[in-house]
């Protein structure tokens, strides 16, 4: 006898017709990107020249209508393959009986009809700002979990129910709630379909002025700066689009752990920089090297910028000794400049010009200061005397060594000379921080911290000047590939005449830096320097600043801000924290930084933090079974803090566990701990992590709550002095 089959169930009926919804979205997509490729392919078609030697006008005009098509196609395909993974997350079902689909990006049907409407459209803000007691005409919220194009579950919200319909099924126990307890991977996932109301406030603010976004930990702070990225290019895509967003974050780790995020939302256009890699642009490279607190602290405070100048001023002679007078022989006659006259040309000249673009006026000034010396008997007018001194041997290499070509990485090297540290340091560093200034460079690779002291040089010097461009080819040369669109005017670009005045650095329409509480007002000029005429998003929370001097950061944000307009959000919920973590987290922090701005953590695991003890000789053995243990507990990744003494020793150590769990396993110091977030954290010497870090117990605080579901601290050899603070 055949088995009757069970009716559908309620749930299996609401996601199949979800599903046949998702799979209309997707015939639709498959057609546009059909539709997309085929321009590509006529772009690429479209006014083939057939000179290969020179162009005419009409075939110039027919490449650039080529680069045009090939542009426009190449966007738009890859913006419908990046959109595959959950297209679709959400549903509004209406009063008045309308249904409104919500994507990462719109879709339409071929009568112009909305199948998608993008989350940042105007029509979509209900899915994240309706409540019970303001459902602004929504009776039902969904929020679909997709995966691929496959609807593997459903939450609901009943928003109203005075105009509820009895044909509504409610589904499942909240989005938010469920995505939470999801575990996290390699990479920061948006939170396109759980916003909450006083995150998207935030995300859709006006792009005008300052924007400032400050919350606790766990609060979403960076992910919604991120979709606030994403709704300015939705809103104002041809301000931004044209004028470039830079985002800025604490670290190269941060930058790899939300790069995916905005491609995840449909916009790929934004230029990521960890802070060790805003100056790429005039140095070519990036630091990640961590100074230690005394050095990081001297060389992020504003008293760096005198300092930097007279360093500038500083003749770069070898040995740096006392500048030697310059003596040249004119007709027999003896003329001398001693170092004072010297000292007082250079200084006049670089008041009013950069160093690598004076040489000219310096070396004029020269002459003129020889010729009041020169005995009015020879008569020699100043033409004369200047050809018989400029061809001098002694004079050329007089001249080449007290001014020459200057680098900034050249310039600032000599601070690795404690006597020119002693002399340019003198009544602004007293002697303990000129030793530590000095010390900080017996490195090799240079730090996070140097790259805006080398910032700030290049725009002091200016750019070395350098020869004329060769001209261009319009045709690759027989043989060449490039595996990018290059475009004609891509091939034309440096024909433009070089101002030697120029800015080296990039400049944006709009910057959003994150863990901006870390950022040293030495850092934030270099910031300025690329943002002089943009919009900013701040986002911070002074409780994590490892600055140790909270209120100069705060001036420093205050004098960026001026008078520009400004808004504060403040993001008030920690989401990631279990409570029983924040709690004892709360505590750390509050005891030393009282002012501190504490959310509230809504989610409970019911797991007290496990506080250890451990003998120094055991440390290996007893992190390594705590690994064993943890990656047993949690599904996804594990942090291990460790203060920079101690980190890469820990982290070589191969521990058994780590082999075992490849991938899942993280060793990491405290500052690049922040913005990450892991299942379970363990954090080894807390006290090490106070003592090692500029900003001490609020570096901690930073550690602890790093945890989504378990934490564990291991003192070693005894209690810690950080547990005074715990009740």
């Amino acid at each position: 006898m055949d088995q009757v089959a069970s009716p559908p169930t309620a749930l299996e009926r609401e996601l199949a017709v979800e599903q046949a919804h998702v799979d209309l979205v997707y015939e639709h997509l498959a057609q546009a990107t059909r539709s997309a490729r085929k321009v590509a392919s006529q772009g690429q078609d479209l006014y083939r020249s057939d000179r290969e030697t020179w162009v005419r006008e009409e075939d110039g005009t027919a490449l650039f209508e080529r680069d045009a098509f090939a542009f426009q196609a190449a966007r738009r395909l890859a913006i419908l393959d990046a959109e595959h993974e959950g297209l679709v997350f959400g549903r509004l079902d209406h009063t008045d009986g309308e249904i409104r689909y919500i994507g990462r990006i719109g879709v339409r049907d071929a009568d112009y009809e909305p199948l998608v409407i993008d989350w940042r459209a105007r029509a979509a803000e209900p899915f994240y700002r309706a409540t019970a007691t303001d459902p602004m005409d929504v009776v039902r919220r969904r929020v679909l979990r997709c995966r691929n194009d496959i609807v593997i579950g459903i939450e609901d919200d009943l928003l109203d129910d005075d105009h509820g319909r009895n044909d509504l099924v409610i589904v499942g126990e909240g989005a938010l709630m469920a995505a939470l307890k999801r575990a996290r991977g390699a990479h920061m996932r948006d939170i396109v379909a759980t916003i909450q109301a006083e995150q998207d406030e935030a995300i859709r603010a006006d792009h005008a002025g300052v924007t400032v976004i400050a919350g606790g930990p766990g609060t979403g702070k960076t992910v919604v700066a991120l979709h606030r990225a994403a709704y300015l290019l939705y809103s104002n895509r041809r301000r931004f689009e044209r004028g470039g967003i830079l985002v800025v974050g604490p670290s190269g780790l941060f930058m790899d752990y939300i790069e995916r995020v905005l491609p995840s939302l449909g916009e790929d256009s934004v230029t990521l920089r960890p802070i060790g890699g805003v100056a790429a642009d005039t140095l070519g490279f990036t630091a990640s090297r961590i100074d230690a607190a005394g050095a990081a602290a001297i060389k992020g405070s504003l008293r760096m910028v005198p300092l930097l100048k007279r360093l500038v001023n500083l003749p770069l002679l070898d040995g740096d000794a006392e500048q030697p007078p310059l003596r040249v022989t004119v007709k027999g006659e003896a003329l001398t400049l001693d170092a004072s006259t010297l000292g007082r040309i250079r200084r006049d000249v670089l008041t009013r010009t950069k160093a690598n673009a004076g040489r000219a006026a310096a070396e004029a000034a020269v002459m003129d200061a020889l010729f009041e010396r020169l005995p009015a008997e020879l008569e020699l007018d100043k033409e004369v005397m200047a050809e018989l001194v400029g061809d001098s041997a002694s004079y050329r290499m007089f001249l080449q060594a007290w001014w020459p070509d200057l680098t900034a990485t050249d310039v600032l090297r000599r601070l690795a000379a404690p006597r020119v540290v002693a002399r340019i340091g003198e009544g602004i560093l007293d002697g303990s921080e000129q030793a530590a200034l000095a010390a900080s460079y017996a490195f090799e690779d240079w730090s996070v911290a140097d790259v805006a002291l080398l910032d700030e040089l290049v725009a002091m010097i200016g750019p070395i000047s350098s020869d004329e461009p060769e001209e261009p080819l319009l045709f690759l040369p027989d043989g060449t590939e490039f595996n990018e669109v290059v475009t004609t005017a891509d091939r034309l670009r440096d024909v433009r005449e070089h101002d030697p005045e120029a800015d080296a650095h990039d400049t944006f329409a709009h910057l959003l830096v994150d863990e901006a509480q870390d950022i040293s007002p030495m850092q934030w000029r270099m910031l300025r320097r690329r943002g002089s005429q943009a919009s900013w998003t701040i986002v911070g929370d002074p409780a994590q600043s490892s600055w140790p001097d909270p209120a100069e950061t705060e001036s420093a944000l205050a004098d960026l801000i001026g008078s520009a307009p400004h808004r504060d959000f403040r993001l008030s919920t920690n989401y990631r924290s279990p409570a029983e973590v924040f709690e004892l987290a709360a505590q750390v922090v509050l005891r030393d930084f009282p002012q501190a701005d504490v959310p509230v953590a809504v989610r409970s695991t019911g797991i007290e933090p496990e506080l250890q003890v451990v003998p120094e000789a055991a440390l290996e053995r007893r992190l390594d079974e705590k690994i064993a243990e943890l990656a047993g507990l949690v599904e996804g990744t594990i942090g291990v803090i460790v203060a920079p003494s101690r980190l890469s020793s820990l982290a070589v150590a191969d521990l058994p566990s780590t082999r075992t769990h490849d991938g899942r396993v993280s060793f990491l110091s405290p500052l690049n701990a922040k913005g990450l977030e892991y299942d379970a954290v363990v954090v080894v010497g807390p006290d090490e992590i106070v003592a090692e870090s500029p900003g001490g117990t609020r570096v901690l605080y930073v550690a602890l709550t790093r945890p989504t579901q378990r934490l564990v601290t291991i003192d070693i050899g005894e209690p810690g002095a950080w547990r005074a603070a715990l009740s």
